[in-house]
């Protein structure tokens, strides 16, 4: 399944191959209610054709009609949607949220193309990077990118912001707990994959947008299913899921290992991972057990809540003792 910020950039190639300039747009920031996530994509060409989404309606409307207007003919813009402050920007957003968009003007040529094929290879899952992009001049470079942290980071003279495949949660079997975590995990803008090879567990299950493959998680993971913008958790208190989910998570460059128990038997798992699994010290130190945040949950519902914060403060790169 391809996000569609991937689509967006294999669109712009595509369109700057054929000859065509490309205003490539960025959510860099939202406060109050805005429906699009810092780094969300949109691309037009100057033929009036786009793809991509900023706001659901209102703002691309807007753009486009500016862009028509031959608004944008600078190296890169900075607009600021829904508050009326600013000229560029006609419109108020219905939800009252208040929405900052990085406008870049892409030329057809070399450049301009081979910058787009690296964002392309990083959307696809290849490898991880972080755009940087000089204010006012629009320069642009591109280096990869180790770590957790916010989408979008900018100051006066640059704005940065990572580029990877869409985030990828894979539940290691199926609970109810597992459950709740992938109907929380599809409004967040993670692409959801269950894997299960137990026949009589998924009977009647029911999960729109969700992938779910009958087969073991750890062949899943082992075949590569986990690039380094993957959450891997498993949630059965089965050992013949979750442990050999966990020997192949750790090899897989997921940002996220976690699996569900108390911490007496998250103790004997570690034990066991050593003994049997042939794990060492440092593998087992890169599995959360016992998975989530220490909210005090109880029912399915809210331990999902609380592994699915856990996965968003260690995506965003916060510690736990700052919380």
């Amino acid at each position: 399944m391809h996000h569609l910020d991937l689509q967006v950039i294999q669109r712009a190639r595509a369109w700057t191959g054929d000859g065509h300039r490309v205003w490539l747009c960025t959510v860099l920031s939202t406060f109050g209610s805005a429906p699009r996530a810092p780094g969300s994509l949109l691309a037009a060409n100057d033929e009036g054709d786009w793809i991509g989404s900023l706001s659901g309606g209102c703002v691309e409307e807007d753009f486009l009609e500016r862009l028509g207007e031959g608004a944008f003919a600078e190296p890169v813009a900075l607009v600021r949607y829904g508050e009326g402050s600013d000229p560029r920007a006609r419109v108020r957003l219905p939800c009252g949220g208040v929405l900052e968009v990085l406008v870049e003007n892409l030329a057809a040529n070399d450049a301009a193309r081979a910058h787009l094929a690296e964002l392309e290879s990083a959307l696809a899952g290849q490898r991880r990077l972080v755009r940087e992009i000089d204010l006012p001049e629009g320069g642009r470079r591109l280096r990869a990118d180790s770590g957790q942290g916010p989408r979008v980071e900018r100051d006066p003279r640059q704005v940065r912001i990572r580029i990877g495949a869409a985030q990828r949660l894979l539940l290691a079997g199926y609970s109810s707990v597992a459950e709740v975590c992938a109907r929380y995990a599809l409004p967040l803008g993670f692409e959801v994959l269950l894997c299960d090879p137990r026949e009589e567990v998924l009977r009647g299950v029911d999960l729109p947008g969700v992938e779910i493959r009958r087969e073991l998680p750890s062949a899943v993971i082992a075949a590569g299913a986990c690039h380094a913008d993957t959450a891997v958790v498993a949630l059965t208190h089965d050992p013949r899921i979750d442990d050999l989910a966990m020997i192949e998570a750790v090899r897989s460059e997921a940002f996220y290992i976690g699996v569900m128990g108390s911490r007496q038997t998250s103790e004997k798992r570690r034990e066991r991972l050593r003994r049997s699994g042939g794990l060492n010290e440092t593998e087992i130190a890169r599995i959360i057990a016992p998975i989530g945040l220490g909210l005090g949950s109880k029912t399915p519902a809210e331990i999902a809540l609380a592994v699915l914060a856990d996965i968003l403060r260690v995506r965003n790169g916060i510690a736990r003792d700052a919380l």
